[in-house]
């Protein structure tokens, strides 16, 4: 699983960042890194607060461009 950077608190908060354009990164803290193109899985928030929200993304060279669900 990968987070998204800026921490978005809901899945709501992630798709109106991309909706805006902002340039939101996905990163991956464990041994296997983040896709950098293609779609994946994110979660939020990120550690120590309980996941609450899993997406999956479109991300083309590190930058989600868009949310799929």
């Amino acid at each position: 699983m990968s987070y998204a950077s800026g921490n978005p608190a809901t899945k709501r908060e992630l798709k109106e960042r991309v909706a805006r354009g902002d340039a939101i990164s996905t990163f991956s803290p464990g041994p296997f890194p983040a896709k950098r193109d293609g779609e994946d899985t994110i979660e939020g928030p990120q550690y120590p607060q309980p996941h609450k929200w899993y997406a999956r993304v479109r991300v083309e060279a590190g930058i989600i461009t868009k949310v799929l669900s």
